[in-house]
């Protein structure tokens, strides 16, 4: 691998290998409460139905599968440990419920530009349960031409004849899930993937034509250490995928069960998840990937890297996206969506989940309605994170604030990070330099009010 010079210091690693919200959301899902409920969510689709503005804008779809053959030590995802594949009829027939339940309401024929597949592993679905399920879903939908179809892969349950039925079904972005490459380490957290076959079904992704190929790593998992990562991060350089989601794992065996079998003797140690995290960074940019931002990297014609460019990044529950910021419709068991100023999430357990929909009910359990201050503070905090900047005559007039005024405690907090060159506070605005990129879960913290009030950070991961 090329010896290239990381674009930041150990040192300011260091000093940021604290915990801190991703903000998918803002305010962020821990601030959801169980006094927002299903009426709650039915009356922001009515509101959805009755706004021209919202119509306009097409819709974004996530469903959760949840189920899984077997169990990663290191998951921290909402699933169900099964071989029983029956179970997954079952739960594609209470999909439909609740899509039934929103076209009630919303009406069929909603434009849709986004769909994401999620899990668990949405692969653990027979090719057949896949096309029923996308099929109900276009009848009730319609799905625009040029959108991002994606679907999280797990290469031990596909082979090139799932490669041709995704196709088939519109799907045209890939994330596979590998973590690491090396077999120890694979071992360690009780998944088992050769390296070989992975590289065998990228290729034959290519060859079908799906527009991008994302490959999803960790490090910090037992048995890896900066070399034998190095050598992981050399054959994902040589796999060369449009897209790399890096990872820091998060050891919480006191919030997720799973991990408690692992052993934490063989985790590495802070100082040598520094080393792969800036050894990677090295990697990745000196193999030519721009750093999007948030664990993400893409090459640089791919739509992602492009968007940034172009400042028409976005985020959502599931990160980075290119699709402009529209409401989330989220379907099936702990999903989490958005819609208009109010967000929502479902029930955790099939039991509960199947429950609300046996009663015709939506299976949302809590959520939140966003305030003003929330509003505009979401405004801010997805500027800094998609943009990289925030100009403050466009919230004065979007939010009839005054930023100087309204944020400054936050402007007077920002003087450490603009001192050690993290962002440039301007007379219009604040600019979040290129060195600070990589810290810029750091630079929208300032701006979030329940850290300042609550400065427990454990619930949450590194911020690198």
């Amino acid at each position: 691998m090329n010896a290239v010079v990381s674009p930041v210091t150990d040192e300011l690693l260091r000093q940021y290998d604290v915990s801190g919200p991703r903000y998918t959301s803002y305010p962020t899902a821990d601030r959801f409460v169980e006094a927002f409920v299903a009426d709650d969510y039915s009356q922001a689709l009515q509101q959805r139905r009755s706004g021209a503005a919202a119509l306009a804008l097409p819709l974004s779809l996530y469903i959760h599968i949840p189920f899984c053959e077997s169990l990663c030590y290191y998951c921290a995802c909402n699933k169900i440990i099964t071989k029983h594949h029956e179970k997954a009829a079952e739960y594609i027939r209470y999909l439909t419920r609740e899509v039934e339940l929103h076209t009630a309401l919303i009406g069929t024929g909603q434009s849709v530009s986004q769909l994401h597949f999620g899990g668990g592993s949405p692969t653990f679905l027979s090719d057949d349960e896949l096309r029923g399920l996308m099929a109900m879903l276009k009848r009730n939908f319609s799905f625009a031409p040029g959108g991002e179809y994606s679907i999280e892969i797990d290469p031990r349950t596909i082979d090139e004849k799932r490669l041709d039925t995704l196709a088939e079904l519109g799907f045209n972005r890939l994330s596979f899930g590998v973590q690491d490459f090396d077999p120890a380490v694979q071992k360690a957290v009780h998944r088992v993937q050769p390296a070989e076959q992975v590289f065998s079904l990228v290729a034959a992704a290519r060859a079908r034509g799906f527009e991008s190929i994302n490959v999803d790593l960790i490090y910090g998992l037992p048995m890896q250490s900066p070399e034998s990562f190095d050598r992981t991060l050399a054959q994902v350089v040589e796999l060369k995928p449009d897209r790399i989601a890096l990872y820091a794992y998060a050891h919480l065996p006191e919030r997720f069960k799973p991990q408690r079998r692992i052993n934490t003797v063989e985790l590495p140690s802070g100082g040598a998840k520094i080393s792969m995290l800036s050894r990677s960074l090295a990697a990745f940019m000196g193999a030519g990937y721009v750093y999007v931002g948030m664990d993400h990297f893409a090459l640089p014609d791919d739509a992602l890297a492009v968007a940034k460019r172009q400042g028409r990044l976005h985020r959502n529950f599931q990160g980075y996206s290119t699709q402009p910021d529209c409401d989330l419709i989220a379907l099936g068991v702990s999903s989490i969506g958005r819609i208009g100023a109010t967000y929502s999430q479902n029930a955790k357990t099939l039991e509960e989940y199947y429950d609300a929909l046996d009663h015709g009910n939506f299976p949302v359990v809590r959520g939140l309605a966003l305030t003003r201050d929330d509003l505009v503070r979401r405004a801010v905090i997805m500027a800094l994170m998609c943009q990289g900047h925030v100009q403050f005559e466009s919230i004065d007039l979007a939010y009839l604030v005054d930023f100087r005024s309204y944020f400054a405690k936050e402007m007077e907090a920002l003087q450490a990070l603009a001192e050690q060159g993290l962002v440039v506070l301007e007379d219009t605005g604040i600019q979040v330099t290129a060195k600070g990129w990589f810290f810029v879960r750091a630079v929208a913290m300032v701006f979030d009010r329940n850290l300042q009030t609550d400065r427990t950070r454990a619930k949450f991961s590194k911020i690198l």
